[in-house]
């Protein structure tokens, strides 16, 4: 007996190729697993829509009726369980009754599948997104100076780049290219993830082009891309800090012909210098001074980020007293101003005193 696709998804036999694609994803979204439904429903509706959304499977069932169902299972037409690769659902997929473009997604967590669809995120093309080549993580040690005041250093790193024999194509020159029989020429292939579902991917075999050189090129073995030592010049802008990172845009690995080439991404440690300490865009200090000087006041040394200056100390000063030097800190990243330095006074307690000495405090005591 043959089922009722049209049932099954409620629409009309005179339903446009849209209508039916739209309440395709509403039902889907509304019977998928993930989300509670029923999957041998599931299965039903993905049935229904793989005969009524491809143009010349529901002509063909529209126009054979009862003996549909039986050429269908025996592989006549290619149905829903009938399809003999990855390509033909790929297509049906894609198309959704339309001939003049293809209609995909990218998909993220299974329990929004359709997400994208519903909030209006759905996009139309026609052809395979653009590959893109992966990122490159990458580290450099600098010194605290260079992390406050900026400098430019030169790396070396591994990239994948574009071969300069078949210029990424993968190919060896001359050699003629075939029709990929992975994905049919489609450039995709269908992705299985349960209950009867799927969704295209970019074909691993011939990297979304749909078609395969005959013969792979010598010096990058197919690939499009060889691996080589690059060298390059970075400027570390002043007030960076450990741990942060610096993008380099196209400075990743490339991919072949045709794809975006990936970053780089270059994540910054800094040596430590045990006269400083940084806390934000403030830098702070400790500096010593005598019992005397504590008490009686003077100009003490302090060692800055841009040398020497001299420091005020007023009489009675106590032990713990922070003072601040305005501006002396790090600059800000990308913008105006820098921060403050503080400097902790530490006052030194004597601990081998002279009879004369002991005498004198005995004085100041009383």
């Amino acid at each position: 007996m043959t089922k009722d696709y049209y049932n099954i998804l409620g629409v009309a036999k005179n339903a446009s190729a849209e209508e039916i694609r739209k309440i395709y994803y509403k039902l889907a979204h509304q019977h998928h697993p993930h989300k509670g439904g029923d999957e041998a429903k599931m299965k039903e509706i993905n049935e229904a829509y793989s005969v009524l959304g491809n143009p010349e499977k529901r002509q063909q069932y529209d126009q054979y009726g009862a003996t549909f169902e039986q050429a269908r299972t025996q592989g006549g037409f290619g149905g829903f369980e009938g399809f003999r690769d990855f390509s033909d659902f790929a297509q049906a997929f894609r198309s959704g009754g339309n001939n003049n473009s293809s209609f995909s997604f990218e998909f993220g967590d299974l329990g929004d599948i359709f997400g994208d669809l519903f909030s209006g995120g759905g996009r139309t093309r026609t052809k395979t997104r653009q590959r893109q080549g992966a990122d490159i993580q990458a580290e450099i040690t600098i010194d605290f100076n260079e992390a406050i005041f900026g400098n430019q250093k030169t790396i070396n790193f591994e990239r994948h780049q574009l071969c300069q024999i078949c210029g990424g194509k993968g190919a060896e020159p001359g050699s003629k290219v075939k029709t990929c029989q992975t994905c049919g020429g489609t450039g995709q292939v269908l992705k299985n993830i349960g209950f009867g579902l799927g969704f295209p991917s970019v074909c691993p075999d011939c990297q979304g082009e749909g078609k395969k050189p005959e013969k792979f090129c010598h010096h990058c073995r197919g690939k499009g891309v060889i691996n080589q030592t690059e060298n390059l010049t970075v400027k570390i802008p002043a007030g960076i800090d450990h741990g942060q990172a610096i993008r380099l845009e196209g400075k990743g690995h490339e991919a072949g012909k045709g794809s975006a080439a990936g970053d780089l991404y270059l994540k910054i440690r800094v040596r430590p210098d045990a006269r400083f300490k940084r806390d934000s865009f403030n830098i702070i200090t400790k500096a010593e001074i005598s019992f005397t000087q504590a008490a009686l006041g003077g100009k003490i040394e302090i060692d800055t980020v841009e040398g020497k200056v001299n420091l005020k100390i007023p009489e009675g000063t106590q032990s713990g007293k922070i003072f601040k030097l305005s501006g002396k800190g790090v600059p800000h990243l990308g913008g105006r101003g820098r921060g403050d330095q503080f400097i902790e006074i530490i006052v030194k307690t004597p601990t081998r005193l002279s009879k004369k000495q002991r005498e004198l405090l005995r004085e100041l005591e009383d």
